[in-house]
């Protein structure tokens, strides 16, 4: 087996801080929100607009980026939007009035959807396909997994000492790194030699992927009315189905859509979409049973919530040795069942509950991330040709943020039904346990889709490399 360079190492060290950035960046934020509000005045709107200005920026602009990595340079298209980052989240630091904080969150969400996918592409074409790439994307996805988990616990201590922290954290953050990035990375590979900018493709997709998060957004809040909604819907997947006709036709397409007959990689991408969808809805709930029905600080919520970050140790340690001893697939599979038990588990959640009968979820949902998201982002990245890695890196963050945008808004449309006109703790925890329904469902399909990947992949061969898709 060949030797890694060491400067590879330090260009690994570098990507998982970003993704590190991305994931605090996020979580530090939701922690801010109540101290935000009450600093600057803003309306329940506005403040909903805050964290939805990022899920637009970040998810309507993520394909987008990865097929810019492919185009311009990955290198290149990193160092910029990290730049654009670090500018834009001090903006955000120094906001007095609510429009300047959903400027700054959006073009912080754009910035993250370029360098994103062009990040994970730097690793794909650093390291050789193989147990190293496995080794260091493991690493990757459990960074991420970690900045998510961490961000909640450094976000209560940071807004303690006053919220703007939470932005100009980050930008400290972005500085060192942008610093250690310009002498470490390399451009890997020659740009794409597409021949022209498929510019129609490149605004119709982004028009339709905007509009269906937004569109997604706005099941967080039925009362707006569900005509809008579904006219937001109807123009999404209008411009998603004019995208394809322009993708059928265009000389030098924006996405090759031959690479979506790759079962393995579809597979991956409606995984790694149910993933997050399940856990971002049960973070979400199991905050607002922590605070809102036991009264817990925003510190003790963010230390609970801790023990789901076992994946940061697990992923790097353990994955690697379960996909080389039982491949991607069977590891997939084990990962979603054991969210499955973790959802299961928490459904008979009562007021009384000690953090102890919480425990075993916590730790089964990090099991789950270990197993699942690493090997998923492995999945998504085999196989696929060095100039379209940006692209594929683009399509499998796509689904990770859409996946965490649907699974939010329909936890809370399913939590507001069922808790209706009624109030109290006891009608509050009733609509929270229906609400555990939807992530518990979401990790059922998924566990579906991989059953079939496995059965699909021991159809076609009596015997498969341990880096076989799942």
């Amino acid at each position: 087996m060949s030797v890694v360079p060491a400067r590879s190492w330090g260009v690994l060290a570098v990507l998982c801080g970003a993704i590190f950035l991305e994931g605090i960046d996020v979580a530090m934020l939701n922690v801010a929100l109540p101290s935000i509000r009450a600093d600057l005045g803003l309306s329940t709107g506005m403040l909903s607009g805050v964290v939805s200005a990022y899920v637009l920026g970040y998810g309507g602009f993520m394909l987008l980026g990865g097929r810019v990595a492919d185009l311009l340079g990955r290198r290149r298209v990193f160092l910029f939007f990290l730049g654009v980052f670090l500018l834009f989240s001090g903006l955000g630091g120094f906001a007095e009035e609510g429009w300047v904080l959903l400027v700054a969150r959006f073009v912080t969400g754009v910035a993250a959807a370029f360098m994103t996918p062009a990040g994970l592409s730097l690793i794909t074409t650093t390291f050789p396909e193989g147990r190293q790439r496995n080794q260091a994307l493991l690493i990757y996805a459990g960074t991420a997994a970690g900045g998510f988990a961490l961000g909640l616990v450094i976000g209560g201590l940071l807004t303690a000492f006053g919220w703007r922290w939470v932005f100009f954290a980050p930008v400290l953050f972005s500085a060192a790194l942008l610093i250690a990035a310009i002498p470490l990375l390399k451009e890997t590979g020659r740009p794409s030699s597409a021949r022209g900018f498929d510019l129609a493709g490149a605004l119709s997709v982004t028009g339709a992927m905007m509009l269906l998060v937004y569109g997604v957004v706005r099941l967080e809040h039925p009362e707006n009315g569900w005509p809008l909604t579904v006219a937001v819907f109807a123009g999404g997947f209008a411009l998603l189905a004019a995208f394809v006709a322009i993708e059928r036709r265009s000389a030098s397409p924006l996405v090759r859509l031959g690479i979506l007959r790759s079962g393995p990689l579809v597979r991956a991408n409606i995984m790694a979409a149910l993933l997050t969808a399940s856990f971002f809805g049960f973070q979400f709930l199991v905050t607002l049973y922590l605070q809102e029905l036991r009264g817990w600080s925003t510190i003790q919520t963010g230390l609970a919530l801790l023990a789901a970050a076992a994946d940061v140790i697990l992923a790097p340690i353990l994955t690697p040795w379960l996909v080389n001893r039982f491949g991607n697939a069977k590891v997939v599979l084990a990962g979603l069942l054991s969210g499955l038990l973790a959802y299961a588990l928490f459904i008979g959640v009562g007021l009384d509950w000690t953090y102890a009968a919480m425990l075993p979820s916590m730790l089964l949902i990090g099991v789950m991330f270990a197993l699942v998201y690493g090997p998923v982002t492995i999945v998504a990245t085999d196989g696929i040709a060095e100039h379209e890695q940006g692209l594929a890196g683009g399509l499998i963050n796509t689904s990770f943020q859409f996946g965490a945008a649907l699974g939010l808004s329909v936890v809370t449309a399913v939590n507001v039904a069922a808790l209706g006109a009624a109030t109290g703790q006891e009608a509050g925890l009733a609509a929270l346990r229906t609400a555990l329904i939807v992530p518990l469902t979401a990790t059922l399909l998924g566990a579906i889709v991989a059953a079939v990947g496995l059965l699909a992949r021991t159809r076609t061969a009596d015997r498969v490399p341990v880096n076989a898709a799942t």
